[in-house]
């Protein structure tokens, strides 16, 4: 008995599925990254005989390591090739899983974290390979799929993190060998089934714009994530930010002034590019705070304290964080079929406006589980709907050449609202404590330090809102600029691409 061949447009979807399921996978694993030390601080702190200001610095190398390579490694990827660029990426953050979990020093183990955070520039090079290996007619559920990952990669990661260590003599290193585990499985995944990439600009690199640009984000996010630890209103703090503003200055000067270069001003200050950094900023901020002020709520010891729920890492993570994270996983191709058919502005608005309600809900009502799981679960869909939107936008907006640069500064803008979200939430709870505990006990948050924290996270969506009806006013679906399109060209980025025939 014969099998009929697949068609031409069977073969395609099914090559089309491939892709998306590979590069799915490497955006999961990234986001994996960023949270997975987040439970296990204290069993490091302890197991390396370190304090914790100089333990916090895992989770911040990372940050600070992508904020300088993503832009770097995406225009990198349009110059000389998506795939080699995504395969070298994937073998970086193989390498650093592995000293991570060999380590034996806080120096090694953050040498380990630095290279891992190189790897956040796989997320804007697989949008970019989407752009080029996918329909336009599934583009937006396809980067709807691949971002809605980021928000269940950060939710499994702390699940994984906290089942990993939940017995009396965990080992924080077990949490690092399951992110060399994952890290290998994307290398594989991407090397074998993604194909080689077709657009490249070729072209000189700018280091000189690189070079400025890290040291200018550098200098903006390590007080943002060490204020807590420094005093905000210390000399570093202030001298860091009075610092970034300078070489604000000196990066725009240079882009101004290089042939070809890092980042093309016209399209840094696009509004509809402008407007999706600003929207990354704040759902990065409502993810984050979300994730650390819930975790946080439910470990609260509610005898000594009168809220929370004793909750173990472990049931932290399980009950009350990934049902969340599932649902915003589950939530993706939703997000894309609105941007399909409804475009960016509306699935942002819808963002925006779940975002707000769950906070709320949060502030209002955080005493009972159901409230906290089912305020968790609208947050999880907001925040993938808002993932889903923002590299529509993006790819609606700019060519193809400068696709990998502009949805890398877009994963920077999220990167950094996560480390103003974490570092927020820090500085309330630290801020508002519970007097006349018993002797002995260390210093407890408040609860009104998780309510004013929710409210906050609700007038970050808020402002999303703001920014979907206001800022992207006449923003659509995503389109296949041709390269040598310019940037700064509102009018034709606006006009959807009619659906090709198969």
């Amino acid at each position: 008995m014969s099998t009929a061949a697949p068609t031409p447009a069977e073969a395609k979807n099914r090559n089309e599925t491939i892709i998306v399921f590979a590069l799915s996978l490497a955006a999961m694993v990234v986001s994996m990254m960023q949270t997975l030390p987040v439970p296990i601080l204290g069993l490091i702190r302890t197991d390396l005989g370190t304090s914790t200001a100089n333990v916090s610095w895992v989770t911040t190398a990372t940050l600070l390591s992508a904020a300088v390579f993503t832009p770097l490694l995406g225009r990198f990827g349009d110059q000389h090739g998506k795939k080699p660029t995504l395969v070298a990426v994937l073998g970086v953050m193989v390498v650093g899983s592995v000293i991570a979990a060999v380590a034996t020093s806080l120096p090694l183990l953050i040498l380990g974290r630095v290279l891992q955070g190189a790897a956040t520039a796989i997320f804007p090079l697989a949008l970019s390979v989407l752009r080029e290996e996918v329909r336009p007619q599934k583009l937006p559920g396809a980067m709807a799929l691949v971002s809605g990952t980021l928000a269940f990669g950060s939710g499994l990661a702390l699940v994984a993190t906290g089942l990993l260590t939940s017995g009396s003599d965990a080992d924080y290193r077990n949490a690092f060998w399951m992110a060399t585990g994952f890290a290998t499985l994307a290398l594989l995944a991407v090397a074998f089934l993604v194909p080689a990439t077709r657009h490249k600009t070729g072209g000189r690199t700018d280091f000189l714009g690189a070079l400025t640009l890290g040291i200018t984000l550098l200098l903006l996010l390590l007080p943002i994530s060490q204020g807590h630890e420094w005093g905000w209103t210390s000399g570093r703090t202030l001298g860091s930010f009075a610092g970034a503003a300078v070489m604000t200055a000196v990066w725009v000067f240079t882009e101004l002034k290089v042939s070809e270069p890092l980042v093309d001003m016209r399209m840094f200050v696009h509004r509809p590019v402008l407007m999706a950094n600003l929207a990354g900023i704040l759902v990065g901020f409502g993810m984050f705070a979300n994730f650390l002020g819930v975790s946080y709520l439910v470990q609260m010891p509610e005898k000594l304290t009168g809220y929370g729920f004793d909750a173990s890492i472990l049931r932290a993570s399980v009950q009350f964080l990934l049902p969340g994270a599932i649902v915003s996983l589950l939530a993706s191709p939703i997000g894309g079929q609105l941007v399909r058919h409804r475009g960016p502005r509306v699935a942002l608005g819808l963002a925006a406006g779940l975002g707000a309600v769950g906070f709320g809900w949060l502030a209002l009502d955080h005493g009972h589980s159901f409230s906290v799981i089912g305020a968790g679960l609208i947050v999880g869909a907001a925040v993938s709907f808002g993932y889903a939107a923002m590299p529509a936008v993006i790819m609606a907006s700019v060519p193809h050449h400068q696709s990998g640069i502009a949805n890398g500064i877009n994963s920077i803008s999220r990167s950094t609202g996560s480390a103003i979200g974490s570092a927020i939430v820090t500085t309330i709870l630290a801020s508002k404590t519970i007097e006349h505990l018993p002797a002995g006990v260390p210093a407890l948050p408040a609860e009104s330090g998780f309510t004013l924290t929710f409210w906050i996270g609700a007038v970050a969506f808020a402002l999303v809102a703001v920014i979907s009806w206001i800022g992207l006013r006449g923003a659509h679906g995503p389109r296949t600029v041709e390269a040598g399109t310019p940037a700064a060209a509102p009018a034709k980025a606006a006009e959807p691409e009619p659906a090709k025939t198969v």
